[in-house]
């Protein structure tokens, strides 16, 4: 009597040729299957490695596991499982054997989206790049919008570095935010560097262990200050228990904002800048992911409250001009500065005064523009804009790092803008006049100062990948940039630099950079300034490419590898 195959189950060989072979390579509806003859029992593997696509019909066998002769990963025949994490599983098909034929079942096993969310997991875990990439692109496919991934390496962040909120937390939001303003290819590339720097970051760190909140409600103003008090005397366990507590007590964002923000602003220029800009990036991911995790997120923010440098300990704002006593000065003013209202319309002037005043005019400008009327969002919002024109206007005469120095005053004066935005309160305003300080401080950065491109002529984003192909075509990107603006969309230009950062290798400046730039082109569109956020991070961007863009070859040996591309298959299958 016939056998009659079904949609799933198919032939695939003889029984006697295959125990006369050993193994042989069978084409099944689009899958390429290696069948294997092994101490009586028949076996069928996809013949694709899952490591990177090597043909496993060039493996050996023994004592049941199959090795790769690549990386040499190993496979059990039996389930598939693999003994090498970086590997992942190998698929396996079932097989039915009658009288001499070979069947195989072709059905899909399980659920692969799920099986990737924990791949996902693993890479995160053990550090592995390429596991990262082929997770990232295969949970992005099942939900383009990137916060299903993004959520994950949220989670596995705030609870994994015990040293909390740090650079790959970071860098993963930056990107995340960028994700809807990219081409939808280019999606899950930046979902893959974000989580790839998650892992780096959080690698060799000891776990997290996440502390209870107090028993009982308290009051969240209460908790508030003593949440400041905790962080003023670098008590990073007792400021963990107090934002928890205030968490659970039912604090609202804007509540738990304004407690982040203060003690952010009780010191100078926490870390550089850094403090503050890690408050603001967890809020904007809990704005992503959901306020339900506020609990393990803001918790991991108390180290980098309590441990990081306070500026009023650094020299540059102590000498030769005590910048700390001028500020606390000009905080003296600010609940009277604060109360005035009306229609402020000197932003152009304020922005020079920023950019080339001397520390008290410039204290007494922005204290002025608040009498005058300026709301606490317009006054950050100029200041923002003084700090993108330093490195719009960035020298290439510059020393190298010096870049940095400029990026740093940009992201902090951003991310205190942001909060302002968010939540206006009278402790954040010091951010403003902190951001301002600083943007004195860079001003030998623009000596001589940079000219602002002007358009000339039609400009081809095209263009634009190929100049950074090449070192230092700063002065040629911010050009190219100028020039298409005149005539161009916006929004293209945005994709295209997201698109030419991918391609690099990952640096946590050059991201911080474009993801600031981009948010502060939106806020200023339809005005004149909009442009120059942009310029900026062109520029900066070319002064930092090429890389050797080896985590972008790991990306496209994963794109190419879910396509289902032959990487590495012969065209013809050798006798074994």
């Amino acid at each position: 009597m016939a056998v009659v195959e079904s949609a799933q189950r198919k032939r695939a060989a003889s029984l006697e040729e295959l125990r006369q072979a050993e193994r042989l390579v069978v084409h099944l509806e689009g899958h390429t299957i290696c069948l294997l003859a092994d101490s009586g029992e028949v076996y069928a593997v996809d013949n694709r490695c899952p490591h990177m696509g090597f043909p496993l019909h060039r493996g050996s066998v023994s004592d049941g596991i199959l090795t790769c002769h690549w990386h040499h990963a190993r496979f059990d025949l039996c389930t598939g499982g693999t003994f090498d994490e970086w590997a992942d599983d190998l698929r396996r098909f079932p097989v039915e054997v009658e009288g001499d034929d070979v069947y195989v079942d072709l059905r899909l096993p399980g659920d692969p989206v799920a099986h990737q969310r924990q791949r996902l997991y693993d890479g995160l875990r053990r550090n592995i790049p390429l596991v990262l990439a082929k997770a990232a692109i295969a949970v992005a496919e099942a939900d383009p919008s990137g916060v299903d991934a993004f959520r994950a390496g949220l989670e596995f962040g705030t609870l994994r570095r015990g040293g909390g909120w740090f650079r790959g937390l970071t860098t993963l939001t930056c990107l995340m935010n960028l994700v809807p303003r990219l081409d939808r290819a280019e999606r899950a590339a930046a979902l893959y560097h974000g989580l790839a720097d998650v892992a780096s970051d959080s690698a060799m760190e000891p776990p997290r262990f996440p502390l209870d909140p107090l028993p009982g409600e308290v009051d969240p103003k209460r908790l508030g200050r003593w949440f400041r008090g905790f962080i003023e005397v670098r008590d990073a366990d007792g400021g963990e228990r107090a934002i928890v507590s205030a968490v659970r007590s039912g604090a609202s964002p804007q509540e738990l904002a304004d407690m982040l923000f203060a003690a952010a602003t009780d010191h100078r220029y926490l870390d550089g800048g850094h403090t503050l800009d890690f408050v603001n990036k967890a809020l904007e991911a809990l704005d992503t992911a959901g306020w339900e995790r506020a609990e393990a997120v803001l918790a991991s923010l108390s180290p980098q409250l309590a441990f990081a440098e306070r500026m009023e300990e650094a020299n540059s704002w102590r000498h030769p001009i005590d910048l700390v006593a001028l500020l606390e000065a000009a905080f003296e003013e600010l609940p009277d500065a604060l109360a005035g209202r009306g229609a402020w319309s000197d932003r152009a002037g304020l922005v020079q005064v920023v950019l080339n005043g001397e520390p008290q005019e410039i204290l007494d400008a922005l204290l002025g523009a608040l009498r005058g009327g300026a709301t606490e969002v317009e006054l950050a919002s100029a200041v923002s804009f003084a700090a993108a024109t330093r490195i719009a206007r960035f020298p290439t005469s510059n020393e190298f790092g010096d870049w940095d120095t400029a990026l740093h005053t940009f992201t902090f004066a951003n991310a205190v803008e942001q909060g302002l935005r968010r939540s206006p309160s009278p402790e954040l305003v010091r951010g403003v006049l902190d951001a301002a300080m600083s943007v004195h401080l860079d001003r030998f950065l623009n000596v001589p100062a940079a000219r602002l491109p002007e358009p000339e002529g039609d400009a081809l984003l095209s263009d634009l990948p190929d100049l950074l192909d090449g070192q230092q075509h700063v002065d040629e990107a911010g050009q190219l940039v100028a020039s298409y603006l005149a005539v161009g969309d916006p929004e293209a230009l945005i994709a295209a630099l997201g698109a030419c950062l991918l391609r690099e290798d990952r640096n946590f400046h050059t991201i911080q950079c474009v993801e600031a730039a981009v948010r502060q082109h939106e806020l200023l569109r339809g005005t004149e300034e909009a442009g120059l956020p942009l310029i900026a991070a062109a520029r900066y961007l070319a002064a930092h490419a090429p890389t050797a863009r080896a985590q972008r070859q790991t990306y496209e040996i994963a794109r190419r590898l879910h396509r289902g591309e032959k990487v590495y298959e012969d065209a013809e299958v050798p006798a074994p």
